[in-house]
């Protein structure tokens, strides 16, 4: 795969690399204030903050995971986007005003308005472990993808990704955070248009045969509707993602801190109704790549290597894909895309465990009388730390066979509590 990776397509991505900076820094004037760092001064439209939203969603995993499991398996994983206007209902009549009105940045200073400032920091040590957890996380898996296809070490992909992120995150603070995810929607979802046009155009008998085949392979299924709590029924994924995404909605503080970058209240709730109604055809764009690409292989089985024949091989089918049926330079953008999916993700993290660090520890135990230009100095400083941390983590991760299932477990033993304490709270 590597050698069919060409120089136009590494520039490609290099010179990706280096406008998104770039892009950050032309917010640096606006962000030369601790609240301009951390909420754009609630100044931003909703729908951009809505889109960002959407692409915190759709990180590198959705980009490639979705893909995989409709290829190996069917559509059951898109009830967890239908279950998203539910969240989003609840966010709009509980959580956005409960926050608008009782805390500023910090999600976890409702915590210690109800228990105390143990709790307070409790929630936020956990947010900030989780997001380590993440970033990590996401920086190993976008390292294995673009390590197939360039041939760079999983170690320079890894610092490469981290340095870019953190560069213009600390430049531009939250409102770079948020156009540059607007943008990276955008370039996300024009990759997989092309992608699907492409996989349609191969088919020998017209795009019409990608729905002959999958259906007769009952691919667009959306699973068992049995009554079993235990397998992975319907009604299972319909409970998790109701509690999945009522706690994004209402305790993560990726979103708390959304909240706070528009100018009202019903704007904040007109963000988070733009990227629940969003994700959900969003999600079936990356399902339908999956369930094109079975249809494609069925047909063209001989242009699969012998060790993509197996089963459960649909994560490493697409890239597969972009690699040997793109054309050069486009097939940059399609991997400049995933890039951008893995940035998406990790731009916000960075931005909240800042902020945290700033309001839940620097200024309220070190420092309590910091003055502005000493806290948006200390909120680069916490930017740049948290981002080498983050990418320490990720160049762990290369030691762990399993990363995605030791990231979620680190991410969960970290955040499982606050859960708790939030539905304590509301009593």
């Amino acid at each position: 795969m590597q050698s069919q990776f060409f120089f136009v397509d590494k520039a490609i991505l290099i010179v990706y690399l280096l406008a998104v900076i770039l892009f950050g820094a032309y917010f640096r004037k606006k962000s030369n204030t601790a609240s301009g760092f951390m909420i754009a001064n609630g100044r931003l439209p909703s729908w951009a903050v809505g889109l960002s939203i959407v692409g915190t969603f759709v990180s590198s995993i959705t980009f490639l995971a979705y893909p995989g499991q409709a290829y190996n398996f069917n559509w059951d994983v898109f009830i967890f986007s239908l279950t998203l206007p539910v969240a989003a209902l609840v966010a709009s009549l509980y959580f956005i005003p409960l926050y608008r009105t009782r805390v500023r940045v910090s999600a976890y200073e409702y915590l210690e308005q109800r228990f105390g400032s143990w709790a307070r920091i409790y929630g936020s040590l956990s947010f900030m472990l989780g997001s380590l957890a993440r970033i990590g996380m996401i920086l190993f898996l976008i390292s294995l993808v673009l390590h197939n296809l360039t041939g760079w070490s999983y170690a320079a992909i890894i610092v490469m990704a981290g340095i870019g992120v953190t560069a213009y995150t600390v430049v531009g603070g939250i409102e770079a955070v948020i156009w540059t995810d607007v943008v990276q929607v955008i370039i996300l979802l024009s990759g997989a248009v092309v992608s699907i046009i492409i996989l349609l155009l191969g088919m020998p008998e017209g795009p019409g045969q990608v729905f002959a085949v999958a259906a007769q392979a009952h691919k667009f299924s959306l699973g068992t509707w049995d009554l079993d709590l235990v397998q992975p029924t319907v009604w299972v994924v319909i409970l998790y993602g109701i509690m999945e995404n009522l706690r994004n909605f209402g305790v993560d503080q990726n979103y708390v801190q959304r909240y706070q970058t528009t100018r009202s209240t019903r704007e904040a709730a007109r963000s988070v109704w733009t990227a629940a109604i969003a994700y959900i055809p969003i999600s079936a764009l990356f399902l339908f790549i999956g369930t094109s690409l079975f249809a494609y292989y069925t047909v063209h089985s001989g242009q699969l290597p012998p060790e993509l024949q197996g089963r459960l091989m649909g994560d490493k089918i697409y890239p597969h894909f972009i690699v040997t049926q793109f054309p050069p330079g486009l097939r940059g953008v399609l991997i400049a895309a995933i890039f951008a999916a893995a940035m998406s993700s990790i731009d916000s993290s960075l931005n909240c465990v800042s902020s945290l660090t700033l309001l839940d520890f620097y200024k309220k135990y070190i420092n309590k009388q910091a003055g502005e230009q000493t806290a948006i100095r200390m909120l680069r400083i916490f930017t740049v730390a948290w981002g080498i941390l983050g990418t320490l983590t990720g160049l762990a991760m290369i030691q762990v066979k399993t990363a995605l299932e030791t990231g979620w477990q680190l991410a969960g033993i970290a955040g499982g509590g606050v859960i708790g304490l939030f539905l304590l709270g509301l009593g």
